[in-house]
């Protein structure tokens, strides 16, 4: 098995789109709504402008595995002086390809992503099974996190 490793590029947006609402699902969404028209749309124009980029793992044609890393600027503070962070999303594996260090290749292609774009620091929030992953690769609990849905 020759795993490829690639960006995504809007070709492909169909079926990463069709994995990522996947991943919502077994991660436990339950809300009955097409986000399809909405993730199209915020691909599309984040694709564009250079502010979303995603390798993918491919496998005789078919992608098994995703990535996403979104740019995001905030006002710089003393944990990151930039102000640029990445929010990390879209890590996805399928099933039959996990335990084979899909995840880590993906997770390290975007992470020097955010390194060029000039991140400071990068967020995520984490499924239960990422947790490892990220630990391993050098992520922290930042206990400070919060959040208000409008």
């Amino acid at each position: 098995m020759e795993i490829e490793y690639r960006k995504l590029s809007e070709k492909e947006l169909d079926v990463f789109i069709e994995m990522r609402i996947n991943q919502l699902r077994e991660e436990g969404a339950k809300e009955d709504i097409d986000l399809k028209p909405a993730l199209m749309d915020y691909y599309m124009r984040h694709m564009k402008d250079g502010t979303f980029v995603s390798w993918i793992a491919v496998d005789d044609g078919r992608i098994i595995g995703t990535s996403g890393m979104s740019f995001v600027e905030k006002p710089p503070y003393f944990g990151c002086p930039s102000g640029k962070m990445g929010l990390l999303s879209s890590m996805f594996t399928n099933l039959d390809y996990r335990r084979m260090g899909i995840a880590k290749e993906l997770l390290h292609r975007v992470v020097e992503e955010a390194r060029d774009y000039g991140c400071g620091t990068i967020q995520i929030t984490a499924s239960d099974m990422g947790v490892k992953l990220y630990t391993a690769y050098g992520f922290v609990h930042n206990g400070n996190f919060m959040q208000y849905k409008l």
